[in-house]
């Protein structure tokens, strides 16, 4: 464009208002040129005055505005004119100081863009200038608006940034630009601002964009609640970019996770709803941002809060990361509960790390119910993940560990977490609760036993919390039963156990189940069958139990029922189930045992919860009654009947002895409680009514058949053996099956003595004084005939058999699993005996014990001709019966499920068997040994000394067994009171314990006196005796002195190492349960310094060199030739368990380090003393764990505790490996300098284990050398398995070293310099001359071999290894006298030991080689040999 003077006006100066109309002019007519005036240098004032001059008005914006754009466009006609130029940079500046001054509003955005598209045409001095002018008003911006100039800057720093003309100043500048904005004070407006600009940004280091971040997340506090969604939505975006996303997801999810905690909690819920809906767009739209989002809390399981759980959940909902975001979440709630269960029984953690585990479960579990909870604040959409995450934490519910914290720490557990979670989602939103019961279906139907268990009691749950919500579901309900007769026992059974609670409110459903039951009954699965009976059972017990608890209301349900559930609740469940199904329990009685027996419990549980259905089950049973017990003949016991035969072998048909268990509980419940409760009025199963006294004569008849006939069963009884009871057998069958009958005999007939004592002992009470001697005299007769029967079961191969009866024992395994009704497992079966019958029997017991002491024994007096002899076998007999029951009785009682109206019944308080079981200990303790010479009496002594050993074995492991059963319990401390209160002796007299005088807490106190009164006396005294029953005592005392504060722990841990010190014994149990009870008193460290002190004296009897060991330790008198293997044996399982600690902890540590070097977490100073607390605890263990294992490797261990100190070496390498490698920062971060107890580790590692591990080695092969020439084949086998632990051992030791070569080049510290390296590892595997099968080809091999090994290379010039070895055998190691040389960095796994394997494998396989008849085994193996021993190259580069 030419520039011409055409205007008159052009010559003079032009005013605002002149300009404003010459750009409207200008703006119509294109063509014309601008007027001389603003070309000239000398307007730019007057122009720029007008500005501030506009700026001055009282409404300024439209002013102001409509003047820089008109001269805006004035100018962009001629930007490249200099004048033009200079004056846009003025203009611009100037608009930037009067900005602070307009309203920021639509008119001043339009003329920053104006600007910003004029902005190239400055030259970088100007730029500089206006991008100074720009920061310099940061303090001034409050609001988004007032940043309305800082949209310039990506411009200015692009310009400056030119990458073809900018220079190393210009970026400079722009650097220097940017660190002062992130340096000023950001309100929220500029902080939002500066969010929106960031991803203009491109060009920023790692190191500002950081800062700037961090800046953004400092401030965002400030910022209003109604910003926060469209801030967060900037940040996404510019995580889109490439801002640092990791950083970026962490610091949305650890504000709105901790610092958005203050605001109101309503409106944060909704904010952070549609956050999470921004994070599941973003998600889909970049899905790198989901995988960091899974990398955060993948990385560090601390990062953990509830908004962290509500983003996985809604990055789940992406189909691409929800497997991958519930597995990271579940990963993060186990391994907090594996670090708490870990850490509480640690006991070298400090006490902060034990307390912040807690604390991080506590926290974990909080965060998930919390963001599970505000699901129902508008976020639908992540229903689906949590609905997936509920049941992926029921089938990570292991079995016997659904209830292992108990409640008392305040943690819950997986199972009762994720009932927790999926019952919030059932009970408020409908949308859920047909999904999570069509989850329950499936799985119930689709998983494996015991996956499917979990998922059954979520389900009871819902039954019993959810009734009338879950009636809408009976359809449901209908289908899981179809398939009832398919399913495995236990979980049919746990199904219907699930649903009966439902059943009040729906008849319907209870129909369809007695269909579902009718048919069952008609399968021919034994198991089917079973599950049937235990079901029909049940459904009767569940209707009594209603009509007892009179709980048809509404309000057992938490739920409000909907207006078409109302007729189906208030339907009545049919009158008499038992009568209605009497044709099905008649049909129970003609199945197999386990069916009857099914039967018969379940009727006497029917008795205890409906006392007036007594008559009418005796009723029912007296049928089937007579058959065996006949009453129109002379009283013939009709066992005969009761067995079969049945593929080969003789099985019970009819359990005999629990039909009279049955028959004989219910006669003893009817009399108490007969007329507390009136009969059922009518029964139509049997065609007609009874009146009052109809029934009550009846009753009282059928009463008087059963009573009568279990009299005529105990006189039958006794005096009688199994021949007498039986008969003889007209039959002509093997001797095996007769054996095998008359062991079934016998089993019935055991258990029918121990019902007839039961009833007997029970209904003593009720006698006059003048019978109850002759009672006790049948008591004692009967347990002697037991004792006979039990012999003759004893007799054949199964002797186990009758102790199995007695002691009706079973394995808690599933039994233990908190159910929801008392339905039993298979091997729930109810002992004969009941608590208050065996505390009777030890009455009678020490009766007859106490009459025996005076020579006078009630009861007893028309028997004179009876000997001393035999009143003591009496005595002794029912002792060691009773004992014996009482054992199986306590064991049992943890496998009856609380819930089973049994319980009560046979168990009731079994407290009071503990001050006659402590009573007799007392008595059976053993005396001063007895005056040798009395030869007459030395039978009888040793017979009766055996006989009390045994039954004090018995005393003390049912009072562990008691003991253990209430040691968790509050019951615990009138435990413990009673056995305080039991004397000594009759003559004791108790008193006071001290010490424990002053202690407040009554738990405490007591098991202070209970130790020290009793079990620290009987530990003394039986170890004066050589006794076995130590380990149970310190087995009690472990067991009550865990509750114990660790101040008293230490006491009773210096009590038992001093005994362990002193005591003198060659007892191999004895001394490893006082070395057990000592260390596991002691406290960390003090624990591992007692296994450092026993492992040097176990050196000292032990070691290497014969010579100088002796037979027993000097400090340790316990320690000697007999205890070494067992003190052996404990101390290597405490290196195990101290190992196994290290782990966790090394991986805690490692958790600890990333988070720390990745900047995770804000709360540096609590992760750093946190982190060092477990370094400096880690560390002393390893330390203890070195001089341990230092020790050992001076001894002369046996082949298997040899191999199992060679595994344990393997293990500490490896975890030392793992210590040092992440001593090594990695790239980017600080090298910090190893700690003085990392290097002291270090060192002592080096110098006392590493060093004497070959020649320990060498000594050991060397042995097993000289044991391959006696071909053994099972020590040929052992010698195989400990060489497999030579390899690894090496490798091992070679990945430590390698890393601390490592770690010694970035810290420039030698920590090698104890080491003992070596390219070959300073030893050599070396052909013997004479090898088995070798041949002459044995030379040339050894030559081979020898050349291969002995590479020479020595770094420090120290030494170097022999080549002419002056004890050349076949796998042997040659120690290096030299001790010093390089290792191989690149080396994988030397072999040594591979040719003593071989050799035996050769030995072993010798005698096939002859049926193979082919030559190609052998060249194999020489090959393989070679391949193994022979070094590469590569292999001898030392670092």
């Amino acid at each position: 464009m030419t520039v011409a003077a055409e205007e008159p006006s052009a010559q003079k100066p032009l005013t605002d208002n002149d300009i404003i109309r010459l750009a409207q002019y200008h703006h119509c007519q294109t063509s014309l040129s601008l007027p001389p005036y603003l070309l000239s240098p000398t307007s730019h004032d007057p122009l720029l005055s007008y500005l501030k001059s506009r700026s001055s008005l009282p409404s300024p914006s439209k002013p102001v505005s409509e003047y820089a754009i008109a001269l805006l466009s004035l100018i962009s006609l001629s930007p490249t004119t200099p004048s033009l130029s200079s004056l846009l940079a003025s203009l611009l500046i100037s608009y930037t100081q009067i900005f602070s001054k307009i309203p920021s509003d639509s008119d001043s955005l339009k003329t920053i863009q104006l600007f910003g598209t004029l902005l190239r045409y400055l030259h970088v001095e100007e730029i500089k200038s206006v991008v100074d002018s720009i920061v310099s008003g940061v303090s001034r911006v409050i609001t988004v608006d007032d940043a309305q100039l800082f949209d310039l800057l990506p411009v200015c720093f692009d310009l400056l940034r030119n990458p073809i003309e900018a220079k190393a100043s210009e970026i400079d500048y722009v650097n220097s630009a940017i660190d002062r904005v992130i340096s000023c004070e950001w309100e929220k407006g500029f902080l939002t601002k500066m969010v929106s600009l960031a991803k203009e940004f491109p060009f920023l280091d790692k190191g500002r964009k950081s800062e700037l971040l961090e800046k953004v997340f400092s401030g965002v506090k400030s910022i209003d609640l109604q910003d926060l969604p469209s801030l967060v939505y900037q940040l996404l975006v510019l995580a889109s970019k490439g801002f640092c996303k990791r950083e970026v997801i962490g610091g949305v999810v650890c504000f709105f996770g901790t610092k958005a905690e203050s605001r109101v909690a309503s409106v944060l819920r909704q904010i952070e709803g549609t956050v999470l809906l921004h994070v599941n767009f973003a998600v889909k739209q970049d899905p790198s941002l989901g995988q960091e989002v899974v990398a955060l809390v993948k990385s560090d399981l601390r990062a953990f809060n509830h908004f962290t759980v509500a983003v996985l959940f809604s990055v789940a909902r992406v189909r691409k990361f929800g497997e991958n975001s519930l597995g990271i979440l579940r990963t993060a709630l186990l391994t907090a509960y594996n670090d708490y269960r870990l850490s509480k029984d640690c006991k070298w953690l400090p006490d902060e790390v034990k307390e912040e585990s807690l604390l991080h479960a506590k926290l974990v579990e909080k965060s998930l119910l919390r963001a599970v909870s505000e699901c129902k604040y508008g976020r639908e959409h992540v229903f689906p993940s949590v609905i997936q995450f509920g049941f992926m934490l029921l089938e990570s519910v292991e079995e016997g560990r659904s209830n292992e914290f108990g409640g008392s720490s305040g943690v819950l557990g997986v199972e009762k977490l994720s009932i927790q979670i999926l019952g919030t989602l059932f009970e408020v939103h409908d949308l859920t609760r047909n999904e999570i019961i069509e989850q329950c279906k499936f799985r119930i139907l689709s998983l494996i036993c015991a996956k499917s268990k979990p998922i059954l009691r979520f389900l009871g749950y819902l039954v019993q919390r959810y009734s009338l919500i879950m009636l809408e579901y009976v359809h449901h309900l209908k289908e899981l039963l179809d398939y009832f007769t398919f399913m495995e026992g236990n979980i049919s059974c746990l199904l219907v156990s699930a649903v009966i609670p439902l059943i009040k409110f729906s008849r319907d459903l209870q129909d369809y189940t007695i269909l579902v039951i009718r048919k069952a009954m008609f399968r021919r699965e034994d198991t089917v069958r079973v599950s049937a009976t235990k079901v029909i059972i049940e459904l009767i017990l569940a209707e009594k139990q209603a009509k007892k608890d009179s709980s048809f209301t509404l309000q057992d349900s938490s739920s409000q029922a909907s207006s078409s559930q109302h007729t189906e609740v208030s339907c009545s469940v049919r009158g008499n189930l038992f009568t209605e199904l009497n044709g099905l329990l008649q049909r129970c009685l003609y199945q197999q045992a386990k069916v009857k027996e099914i039967v018969y419990d379940g009727l006497v549980k029917l008795v205890l919860i409906d006392s007036s259905s007594g008559a009418h089950v005796l009723d029912f049973l007296m049928p089937h009654f007579l058959r065996f017990f006949r009453q129109d003949t002379d009283f013939q016991l009709g066992i005969t009947s009761c067995i079969k035969v049945e593929g080969g072998k003789f099985v019970i048909e009819e359990p005999l002895d629990r039909l009279l268990f049955c028959i004989s509980w219910i006669l003893l419940i009817l009399p108490h409680n007969s007329s507390d409760r009136p009969s059922d009025i009518g029964w139509p199963c049997f065609g007609f009514s009874l009146t009052q006294e109809n029934e009550q004569a009846g009753r009282n008849v059928s009463h008087e058949v059963y009573s009568s006939t279990l009299v005529k069963v105990r006189n039958f009884l006794l005096g009688k053996k199994i021949g007498d009871i039986v008969g003889l057998s007209q039959d002509t069958v093997s001797a095996s099956l007769e054996e095998d009958k008359r062991k079934s005999y016998c089993l019935i007939i055991l258990g029918i003595v121990q019902v007839l004592l039961n009833y007997i002992i029970t209904d003593l009470e009720k006698q006059p004084e003048g019978k109850k001697g002759k009672i006790e005299k049948d008591v004692v007769d009967l347990v002697d005939l037991y004792e006979s029967l039990e012999k003759e079961v004893g007799k054949s191969k199964q002797g186990n058999i009758g102790k199995r009866v007695r002691f009706s024992s079973r394995n808690k395994s599933d039994d233990t699993d908190s159910g929801f009704a008392s339905i039993n497992e298979e091997r729930e079966q109810v002992p004969f005996l009941a608590t208050s019958s065996i505390y009777q029997l030890f009455l009678t017991a020490f009766k007859l014990h106490s009459s025996k002491s005076e020579c006078n024994l009630p009861g007893l007096e028309d028997h004179s001709q009876s000997s001393s002899a035999k009143t003591d076998k009496s005595i002794s007999t029912v002792f060691s019966f009773t004992l014996q029951v009482c054992v199986g009785h306590i064991r049992s009682s943890l496998c009856m499920k609380e819930e089973n109206p049994l319980k009560p019944l046979v168990y009731g308080d079994m407290i009071v068997l503990g001050p006659p079981l402590l009573k007799l200990v007392y008595l059976l303790m053993p005396g001063p040994p007895l005056v040798t010479g009395q030869a007459n009496k030395e039978n009888k002594g040793r017979k009766d000394a055996e006989g009390r050993k045994q039954c004090l074995h018995l005393a003390l492991l049912s009072l562990k067994e008691l003991l253990s059963i209430y040691s968790s319990r509050s019951v615990l401390t009138g435990l413990l009171e009673d056995l305080i209160a039991v004397p000594a002796c009759e003559d004791a007299i108790l008193e006071e314990c001290c010490e424990a005088s002053n202690i407040e807490d009554p738990l405490v106190k007591n098991l202070e006196i209970f130790i020290e009164k009793v079990m620290k006396p009987m530990i003394t005294d039986l170890i004066a005796q050589n006794s076995n029953d130590v380990e149970i005592l310190c087995d009690i005392m472990l067991m009550l002195g865990n509750t114990l504060p660790d101040k008293f722990k230490q006491l009773h841990g210096s009590w038992a190492h001093q005994i362990f010190r002193s005591c003198e014994t060659s007892n191999t149990i004895v001394a490893k349960s006082i070395l057990k009870l000592a260390i596991s008193f002691t406290t960390s460290p003090g624990d591992l310094c007692i296994a450092v002190e026993v492992a040097k004296e176990l050196q000292n009897v032990i070691g290497l060199d014969k010579s100088d060991t002796s037979q027993v330790s000097e400090s340790y008198t316990i320690i000697n030739q007999s205890t070494s293997a067992s003190i052996t044996s404990c101390i290597l399982q405490l290196v195990d368990s101290a190992i196994g600690d290290m782990d966790w902890g090394t991986k805690k540590l490692k958790n600890l380090y990333v988070a720390s070097q990745k900047n995770i977490h804000l709360d540096h100073d609590d992760e750093s003393t946190f982190g060092l607390a477990l370094e400096e605890a880690l560390y002393a263990t390893a330390e203890s764990t070195v001089r341990i294992l230092s020790s050992f490797v001076l001894m002369n261990l046996k082949d298997s505790q040899a191999a199992q100190f060679l595994r344990l070496s393997v293990k500490f390498y490896k975890q030392l490996a793992q210590i040092v490698k992440q001593r090594i920062a990695p790239k980017g971060c600080k090298q910090t300098l190893p700690s003085l107890k990392f290097q002291k580790l270090v060192e002592l590692t080096c110098k006392s284990l590493t060093v004497p591990l070959y020649p320990f080695l060498a000594e050991m092969q060397k042995e097993q050398q000289e044991t391959v020439s006696s071909n053994s084949k099972g020590i040929i086998n052992k010698i195989k398995q400990e060489n497999k632990c030579i390899p690894d051992l090496i490798f091992q030791i070679e990945d430590c070293e390698r890393y601390l070569i490592q770690l010694s080049k970035v810290t420039k510290l030698n920590l090698l310099r104890h080491a003992k390296r070596s390219t070959a590892r300073d030893f050599k595997i070396i052909e013997d001359a004479e090898a088995p099968a070798g041949g002459e080809d044995g030379g040339n091999q050894e030559e081979t071999e020898t050349q291969n090994n002995d590479i020479g290379g020595n770094e420090d010039g120290l030494g170097e290894a022999s080549e002419d070895d002056p004890e050349p055998a076949s796998g042997k190691i040659a120690d290096n006298e030299d001790g010093l040389g390089e290792e191989s960095e690149d080396e994988p796994e030397p072999a040594s030991g591979t040719n003593i394997a071989d050799k035996a494998i050769a030995a072993e396989e010798s005698d096939e080689e002859e049926e193979e008849g082919s030559g190609f085994s052998r060249p194999k193996k020489i090959a393989k040999k070679s391949l193994v021993v022979e070094d590469s190259d590569e292999d001898s580069v030392t670092f």
